[in-house]
């Protein structure tokens, strides 16, 4: 037993939703290309994790933080801090900055070391 009535608005809703699905069924591939290449996209997290590890297996050294990260035309941008030199204490460390870009899917093109620093030393301050 149904408590559902068979009502002329209830016709033209059942119709709506038909007309729709015809629809989606209908949709252009590209529209279909487009949301599987979003898909396989990855998220900046994922990018970020991605980074880290490359950047580690290539080069042995253990990424500390990421002080910089954007998505540009080619793909993304990073730049990460490790620790080249271990020292104690540990304010006197050796510390480097990794530029590291990658394409679109989060795939390490390439590295390189911009700076080298003490842990325990600022940047001079610039007016």
């Amino acid at each position: 037993m149904s408590n559902t009535k068979n009502t002329p608005d209830s016709q033209d809703s059942q119709k709506t939703r038909e007309s729709q699905q015809s629809q989606n069924a209908q949709e252009p591939q590209e529209d279909t290309d487009q949301h599987m290449a979003q898909e396989q996209r990855p998220s900046p997290m994922e990018v970020l994790r991605q980074a880290r590890a490359q950047l580690a297996e290539l080069t042995g050294l253990e990424p500390e933080q990421v002080s910089s990260f954007e998505q540009t035309q080619d793909g993304w941008s990073l730049e990460v801090e490790v620790l080249e030199i271990a020292r104690v204490p540990d304010t006197m460390s050796l510390m480097a900055s990794y530029q590291v870009d990658l394409d679109p899917r989060g795939q390490l093109t390439g590295y390189r070391r911009v700076r080298r620093y003490e842990r325990g030393r600022a940047d001079a301050r610039r007016s």
